[in-house]
């Protein structure tokens, strides 16, 4: 891939994060980080209604389906150490109810909101996991 690609894909991908936001809040999510990393992963998404954590996974490709079959398990074990890390360094939020979401993007079409897309055990969530 060449730089030129690159700058254009990351440029995608800002744009499709910023678009997944705009319909959270829209649905009544409030937006508690965006693009957070740490070491052992990252979300590109957490936000939260009511007492549901939601861990959001953003992926843009050209269709849907495409974008569903992007997520790896190894990217899914990645997200859920980030979560880890997030509910660690954020013990109010420890006690809700944590969820893994992912936001398909595709060109020309609203975003799919797939809640519950995979479970994981998280640690220090109390166990309450949602589908």
């Amino acid at each position: 891939m060449s730089l030129w690609q690159r700058r254009l894909a990351q440029r995608w991908g800002r744009h499709s994060e910023a678009l997944a936001a705009w319909v959270l809040r829209f649905k009544g999510y409030r937006i508690l980080a965006r693009q957070y990393r740490v070491p052992v992963g990252e979300i590109d998404i957490i936000a939260r209604r009511g007492r549901l954590v939601a861990m959001i996974e953003v992926k843009a490709r050209a269709d849907w389906r495409d974008a569903a079959a992007a997520i790896s398990p190894r990217q899914r074990r990645r997200i859920a150490n980030a979560a880890r890390a997030f509910l660690a360094a954020h013990p109010d939020v420890a006690a809700h109810a944590i969820r893994f979401d992912v936001m398909l993007v595709a060109p020309w079409r609203w975003p799919r909101h797939w809640p519950g897309a995979w479970i994981e055990e998280v640690p220090g969530s109390n166990g309450r996991l949602m589908e």
